[in-house]
């Protein structure tokens, strides 16, 4: 079979071929790693991708949180036919996050996290995009006024794009796609900080759990 797309959904990565498309989750400590000849694999080590070449793909995944699933039509997969809009795209904005929050008690934070409210977005990233909106993470999802969920667009949009020029965020044992850690976690105002003082204000950062996720606050800055 010959490898004809890369893609990416969400947090699956898509690789296409004539037969069907591989989707692939990393989970939390997954990698794909190119060996040029074939290696006898070691611990952790769970698929390989041979190419006539000799060369292999090859995933890795310590925590084996990850996983493999093969599809006739993407689009129609479980796994991707609800997932909501990317965050970088068109199609996540203010009014959208307006439209979908109304009515809604769930906490800011927990909506943000829903992948079929917005496609991918993760933990680290969602605490830090409401603290620079000034959103405090509890806080019903249907009583953030259009303006300010406008702002909280701009935050997310601002926060990932600012981790991908810094190469990600590096907190155990993440590297990208050249070996190489992120530095994103030199940029984070809350994430992780519990008991440090907010840049801004500061008091000191506190941390509770949502969703069953740990969430990094400064309850003066964040309403």
């Amino acid at each position: 079979r010959t490898v004809q797309a890369l893609s990416r959904r969400g947090k699956y990565l898509l690789m296409t071929t004539g037969a069907g498309t591989l989707l692939l989750h990393l989970g939390m400590s997954g990698s794909l790693r190119f060996l040029p000849e074939r290696r006898e694999p070691s611990r952790h080590d769970h698929f390989d991708l041979e190419f006539l070449s000799g060369a292999m793909l090859r995933f890795n995944d310590p925590r084996r949180f990850g996983s493999l699933h093969w599809c006739a039509s993407p689009e129609a997969h479980w796994l991707l036919e609800n997932l909501g809009p990317e965050p970088l795209g068109a199609e996540f904005s203010g009014e959208y996050l307006w439209r979908v929050s109304r009515g809604r008690r769930v906490a800011i934070k927990t909506l943000l996290m829903n992948g079929r409210i917005v496609a991918g977005l993760g933990n680290i990233y969602a605490n830090e995009a409401l603290f620079r909106a000034g959103i405090h993470p509890s806080r019903s999802a249907g009583r953030v006024s259009h303006k300010r969920l406008e702002q909280l667009v701009d935050a997310v949009r601002d926060v990932l794009r600012e981790a991908i020029r810094a190469g990600g965020t590096t907190l155990q044992d993440f590297v990208g796609g050249d070996g190489k850690p992120g530095y994103f976690q030199l940029a984070l105002d809350v994430y992780g900080k519990a008991g440090e003082p907010c840049a801004r204000c500061k008091r000191p950062i506190r941390v509770h759990t949502i969703g069953q996720r740990a969430t990094y606050y400064c309850a003066s800055c964040q309403r």
